[in-house]
């Protein structure tokens, strides 16, 4: 498959000026650099890339000088920093660029959400536009193939995901080896970095738990008391690999009955292979249990993905509804003040609106999303 334009690709561009600072945050490998030199290609300022990764740029990068900086930059127009979330003190030191230097135009990029947006976010407010790119996604891939294309591949993307090195490679294998090399090489890499943790059986542990229990609601306690770990240690965990992109939680929604559930969490993966890849199951469709839970993790990904593609809808909280007889949505979605309830059904069984739903929030709505009418809700 041919190289696959990333649908961030203008929006990024158009939000280069001098002044702000540009921040594209995602997990490692999802095309970050790739996407940065695409752009930086179509420019016609003078422009630099750095890496965070490189000691050199750290030390300069770093340095809190208005003098070390500025020798540093000299005549660049825009300044590119990859892997920014590296070096120590990164938000201040955009700040002291962004104040004695008011032409420069800044992009960064980021692999790891807690380091960098907390560096970043108070010195910058204001100054900053923050994008997020994902593995691919199928509103991307829907302009370079057939609709009778996007439904053949459809069980692959459940199975191997959407990362793009996995898309564009053809072998089976060869995707199954790529997935492993991106959850053993890269997987952890922000994770282990950061506030002391090392990797371990447990978080390996943790993560197949997860995995198991995608769609359901997880239990803090009962995960502490299998894995030998005290509640708050499982939380911070949770915390960490959602702050290093690995997973997506949603939350229990409620406004007015007693008996919704608001206290639980549900956990989603933000690429399907990484999830079958932690539990080393590529089986197909057909052969596999999980069909359902790979059906509702696909979608729950791809809408993120759409809404901040389209709507640039980055910071919304995610919802699941259910009542403690059972009742319940896959996912709820706030809007201009209604409500939007969906339901995600693999099989085409009908499913109808629960009547607490409908008669508690009066301006609600409800739709279920299958096999047949999955495309528009995603893309």
């Amino acid at each position: 498959m041919q190289k696959i334009p990333r649908r961030l690709h203008d929006t990024l561009n158009q939000s280069i000026e001098a002044g702000k600072v540009v921040v594209l945050y995602g997990p490692r490998q999802v095309g970050k650099t790739t996407l940065l030199g695409d752009i930086l290609r179509g420019r016609k300022e003078k422009w630099k890339l750095i890496s965070g990764e490189d000691v050199h740029v750290r030390e300069w990068l770093s340095s809190q000088s208005v003098e070390t900086l500025k020798a540093n930059v000299g005549n660049i127009e825009l300044l590119a920093i990859d892997e920014a979330q590296n070096v120590p003190q990164i938000g201040l030191n955009l700040k002291l660029m962004v104040d004695s230097m008011p032409h420069i135009k800044i992009i960064a990029t980021g692999s790891s959400s807690f380091e960098l947006a907390q560096q970043i976010g108070e010195p910058l407010v204001g100054r900053k536009w923050s994008f997020f790119l994902f593995p691919i996604a199928q509103l991307e891939l829907g302009e370079h193939e057939s609709l009778f294309e996007t439904k053949g591949r459809l069980e692959e993307r459940l199975v191997y995901g959407s990362y793009p090195r996995v898309i564009t490679t053809s072998g089976i294998e060869d995707k199954r080896a790529l997935l492993a090399e991106i959850c053993d090489g890269y997987l952890y890499k922000d994770l282990l970095v950061f506030d002391r943790v090392r990797k371990s059986s447990k978080i390996d542990a943790l993560l197949r738990l997860l995995a198991f229990q995608i769609g359901k609601e997880v239990s803090l306690s009962e995960l502490g008391t299998t894995l030998g770990m005290d509640v708050r240690s499982i939380e911070r965990y949770i915390d960490l690999l959602e702050k290093t992109f690995v997973i997506k939680r949603a939350f229990g929604f409620s406004r007015n009955l007693r008996k919704e559930v608001t206290k639980s969490t549900r956990v989603y993966f933000l690429d399907n292979g990484i999830r079958n890849a932690i539990i080393d199951n590529y089986k197909p469709l057909s052969l596999r249990n999980d069909v359902g839970e790979l059906w509702e993790n696909y979608l729950f990904t791809e809408r993120m993905k759409k809404m901040h593609y389209q709507y640039n809808d980055l910071l919304s909280i995610r919802y699941f509804w259910r009542t403690y007889d059972q009742k319940e949505i896959d996912l709820v979605e706030e809007r201009d003040g209604k409500l939007f309830g969906y339901e995600f059904k693999w099989g085409a069984r009908v499913s109808h609106a629960p009547k607490d739903w409908l008669s508690t929030y009066k301006n609600a709505s409800y739709e279920v999303i299958t096999r047949e009418n999955y495309l528009p809700f995603i893309t």
